[in-house]
């Protein structure tokens, strides 16, 4: 009678495995939330301050309007040497004809409006090229 808490004669093992099946299920369910909630987060939308007008603005200055089609207008806007917008087809004509009229008048400042569709950093080499012909006062048109 010594062998009669054992039942039949055989020793009980002990399972050492981990069930990994809730946890499945858990990521499941967490990879359905993530799923379904990703489309609805849009992190290219960037919500721009808008800036006021500056106190005083040159009374002479070049204008150069960008677009998004590689085409773009330059021309003097104020003072006495205004003239009409010229339409140049190219982003080195652009910087030829800014060359240009670095060349006639070095101090005048330079206001860049760029169409709401063009890539930004265009609006940056343009401000770049800018600077690194030697115009000292570059600013950017806001409405």
């Amino acid at each position: 009678m010594a062998n009669s808490s054992m039942r039949g004669g055989r020793s009980r093992k002990f399972k050492s495995e981990i069930n990994v099946v809730p946890y499945i299920d858990v990521m499941l369910v967490l990879l359905v939330i993530f799923m379904a909630a990703a489309p609805m987060v849009n992190p290219s939308v960037i919500n721009l301050p808008t800036a006021g007008k500056s106190a005083l603005p040159p009374p002479e200055y070049i204008q150069i309007s960008l677009k998004p089609d590689e085409a773009a207008s330059i021309g003097i806007t104020g003072g006495k040497s205004a003239g009409s917008q010229q339409t140049v087809s190219s982003r080195a004509e652009l910087v030829r004809r800014l060359k240009a009229m670095h060349a006639e008048n070095p101090e005048t400042a330079i206001m860049i409006a760029a169409d709401k569709n063009i890539k930004y950093d265009e609006v940056i080499q343009m401000v770049s090229e800018a600077k690194k012909i030697g115009f000292e006062r570059v600013g950017l048109a806001t409405r």
